[in-house]
Formats: structure tokens, sequence, C-alpha cells
């Protein structure tokens, strides 16, 4: 499973206080304590008002690439903020965290992949790519293919091969939606098998909003969706009860051999319940 980690996101109260009071000691433990945790990214989402946003996200990613030795997941709702930044972690970083991140996101709304695929198509970074364009997010998984065909192939007509992107079908809001997982695991199921190497993820909270105890939705979301065949997600991986989840649910589908990464991390204390010495 590749961990984006959700944390670095001025939408999340904490994160959003830290950033008004240049907290910078906060966004520096949150950085590092996703590390441990396994994020493979750390995603980097201001979440303020868009005069201000530019400076935001260069002072999360300062702390960040300084804290971590993780690449980072850059994440907007405008194409050309995240091409700045993408600019910005090119002139910043090196290694591997300068080429290995991932942009968040395209879709096929007007002009979001014409600003974004040209730009990375020469290095080795991905991209989370959404199944919605300008009419919205459809719930019907035979729309979500289509979406993605789309996708794939103008990424493919950029240089971009589909190993590289981290399709996000969209699951929708389960208190407004009954049917938002299966549609979602469906999707998932279709573009899988006419597109076997592309990542599947989600921002796994989306399906829990508005409803009580979320974290008991987020975690079978997590599971069921595996199942189905996401192999990738935005998550917290400071969560004991999330990292369980995780690693049980990879040990029951075979892709963990022996149980070695659960014992793992469990022994490492990763599920809030390290052994205690002999």
């Amino acid at each position: 499973m590749i961990i984006i980690g959700e944390k670095i996101n001025g939408f999340i109260p904490k994160t959003l206080a830290a950033i008004e009071s240049k907290d910078s000691d906060y966004i520096r433990t949150i950085a590092q304590a996703q590390e441990v945790g396994g994020a493979a990214y750390l995603d980097i989402c201001a979440g303020v008002a868009p005069e201000i946003e530019r400076e935001t996200l260069q002072w999360l990613i300062d702390i960040a690439l300084s804290a971590a030795d993780v690449p980072l997941c850059l994440d907007s709702s405008d194409p050309s903020m995240l091409v700045e930044m993408y600019e910005y972690v090119q002139e910043k970083a090196n290694g591997r965290q300068a080429s290995e991140g991932l942009i968040n996101s395209v879709s096929l709304e007007e002009g979001k992949c014409e600003a974004i695929f040209p730009v990375i198509a020469a290095g080795k970074w991905g991209v989370v790519a959404l199944t919605c364009d300008n009419n919205g997010i459809p719930d019907d998984p035979e729309v979500k293919l289509q979406l993605a065909r789309e996708l794939i192939k103008r990424a493919g007509d950029a240089g971009i091969g589909p190993e590289r992107l981290f399709i996000d079908p969209l699951v929708t809001t389960l208190a407004t939606k009954q049917d938002s997982l299966i549609n979602f695991n469906d999707g998932i199921k279709l573009i899988k098998a006419e597109f076997p190497t592309v990542h599947f993820t989600s921002g796994l909270s989306n399906i829990s909003f508005g409803m009580p105890y979320r974290k008991a939705i987020n975690m079978q979301f997590l599971s069921l969706a595996m199942v189905a065949g996401m192999d990738s997600a935005i998550m917290d991986p400071t969560s004991s009860d999330m990292q369980a989840t995780l690693h049980a649910t990879a040990a029951l589908l075979g892709q963990d051999e022996y149980c070695m990464e659960y014992l793992t991390a469990y022994r490492a204390g990763l599920f809030g319940t390290a052994p205690k010495p002999a």
C-alpha cells in the first residue's frame, strides 16, 4: 500500500492553526511522524485564501523537505499553482525528493491536463487523476471508466505512462449516497481490468463526512477498497487504527508474505500496542 500522508493540510483544523501561527515545529513534527508511519509521500495542501496560497505552500514545502526524507504530493485546486510549486520543489530539493513526487491533482475539467501533463512528462513524477469533468462527479462506474480512459489517453499523448497515474474514482459521501462505496469499488474493478498498471487512490475520510464515529467508516472503507484493488490511500499514517486496518487487510489478502510486514509494524508500535519487554 502506497501511503500518502494527509496531515500537512490546512483543511485540518490543527494544521490550519499551525499555519496561521507559523508554528513550524508542529509542521516539522507531523512530517517526521508520517515518515515514521511509512508515508511514501507527504501531501502538502495550504487550505488558505488564494492570495496567500503561494507563500503558505512554499513555507510548508521548505519545512517538509528539511524535516523528512520523503517525496512530496503537491495539492491544490489551481493547476497554475501546482506548476509553480513543482518548479519550486525542483529548485529547492535534490535526490528523490526532487524526482519522485506527485501532483494532486488533474481531472478532465477544462485546462487541467493541459497545464500539468507537459510540465511533468519528462521526469518521474506521478499524478493523482480524478474521474470527473465539467459535468461534475459521476456515480455510474461505467462513466468513471470512460473518464479514466480519457485521462490515461491524454497522459499517454503527453508521454506519461499509466503506471505514473494514481486514478481516484472519487467516492462520494455515504451520508448522501448509500451506494457510494459500491460505485467506487466497481469503478476500480472496471478500470483495473482494462489498465492493470495504473494505481488507485482515495482520500479515505471523504466517505465519512457528516457521519458520527467517522473512523469506523474510514477503516472499513480502506479494507473493502483494498479488496477491490486500491493500492494507495491519502490517509493518516500516525493513526494506530488505520495502521492496524491496513496491515491486517494486506495480510488477509495474501499481500504480506508470512505476515512479516504486519508483525514488523506491530513490534514497532504502529498499532499502538507495542509488546512489553520480556
